[in-house]
């Protein structure tokens, strides 16, 4: 009997050790997993992010910038009469000479209004002359006392309006003689013609705002190059600053220009500088209207930079900065000055340096402070170097 008990009491002790243990698993198991749970919630929580660094900026590549060539000179040439095209001498690409004559106007009703100003004229300068004879008499009648003053001073001043009469139609036929002049349209200037915008028997009409012109004349013999010059730069461009300029009709070809005048004014809404260069054309190789870049030699924006892809910045309230990587593993917002704007990469002139790690498309939560996970950075070669 004594052996019976001591047999349930012995399985009875390995039944709740074995109980004990069954708990002491289930907890240990738990605490495991929710450690597990908390540190890939944390991992989640966690942004990984790809670090490149700021290359420097080459200080022999210079400054190149889009411009606009204009001709040295370009005349729009209008009608200053109405009046139809007779004949037109010249057309497109022609070159022409100071004073060649480009088109002929009719202008019949102006011929006919200088006709008749000048039968205006001849009856004015009758009636002068009338005035004038009847004064002269009456003065000598004065010296008789044949007259009174009074009817002399009549006759003297019918003489001065008279005269006024016949001065102003004198000038009213010089105007319309002038206006008759302008059927003749000439150049102002040697150049080329680029447009022309007439035809035999066509109806011009001057001094309307639908009036267009009929022909351009542009001197091409130089030409004038405009730039606009970003504000960080324009520092160090001056006067007697030398140039090279590229057109794409010409692919390998540069042209050497010279900076003749500045704005110095930053236009506020660009934020740059206009600037003038002007080149020899002798060849005709530059065209009016024509897009070019121009190369400047110039270094960095005030100095030294690093260049960076445009995906880097980070554009806020705060205006515009790069989130790197601290030595703690977290996130640092740099406030950064762009001295260059190329469109993929812009070039930093301050707030940034070589040593830093920059992230690259940084999440737009991202804040100071934040914890932050570097991915590995990708094997040289390629996926199949990696394979490999």
């Amino acid at each position: 009997m004594s052996e019976q008990r001591g047999s349930l009491r012995t399985a009875a002790i390995v039944a709740a050790a074995i109980a004990i243990a069954l708990v002491a698993i289930g907890i240990f198991t738990r605490a495991r997993s929710e450690q597990q749970l908390a540190h890939w919630t944390t991992a989640q929580a966690t942004p990984t992010v790809t670090v490149i660094r700021p290359q420097a900026e080459g200080g022999g590549d210079g400054l190149t910038l889009p411009g606009n060539v204009q001709a040295y000179n370009s005349a729009a040439i209008y009608a200053r009469t109405t009046g139809y095209i007779r004949r037109w001498f010249v057309d497109i690409g022609d070159p022409v000479r100071t004073g060649q004559t480009l088109a002929i106007l009719d202008a019949p009703e102006v011929d006919q209004q200088v006709a008749a100003a000048r039968a205006d004229l001849q009856t004015a300068q009758a009636n002068r002359a009338l005035a004038q004879s009847t004064a002269t008499r009456w003065r000598d009648l004065l010296g008789k006392d044949a007259v009174s003053k009074q009817e002399t001073d009549e006759k003297i001043g019918d003489l001065a309006a008279k005269s006024a009469i016949a001065n102003a139609a004198a000038a009213n036929v010089r105007r319309l003689g002038a206006l008759q002049g302008f059927t003749r349209l000439t150049a102002p200037f040697a150049g080329v013609v680029t447009s022309r915008s007439t035809q035999i028997g066509a109806l011009v009409t001057a001094g309307t705002a639908a009036s267009v012109p009929l022909f351009t004349v542009a001197d091409i013999g130089r030409m004038r190059i405009y730039v606009r010059v970003p504000q960080a730069y324009s520092g160090q461009v001056h006067p007697g600053l030398h140039a090279s300029l590229t057109v794409p009709e010409y692919p390998g070809r540069s042209f050497d220009i010279e900076l003749t005048r500045s704005a110095g004014a930053v236009d506020p809404q660009s934020g740059t500088v206009l600037v003038e260069l002007q080149a020899a054309n002798a060849d005709r190789a530059l065209k009016p209207g024509a897009y070019a870049q121009v190369k400047f030699p110039l270094g960095g924006a005030g100095g030294a930079g690093v260049r960076l892809p445009a995906s880097a910045l980070v554009i806020g309230a705060n205006g515009t900065q790069v989130a790197v990587v601290g030595p703690d593993g977290k996130a640092l917002l740099k406030t950064i000055t762009i001295g260059r704007d190329d469109g993929d990469t812009v070039l930093i002139s301050a707030g940034l340096s070589r040593s830093d790690r920059v992230i690259d498309n940084p999440p737009d939560s991202l804040q100071t402070g934040d914890a932050v996970r570097v991915a590995p950075a990708a094997p040289r070669g390629g996926p199949s170097h990696a394979q490999s």
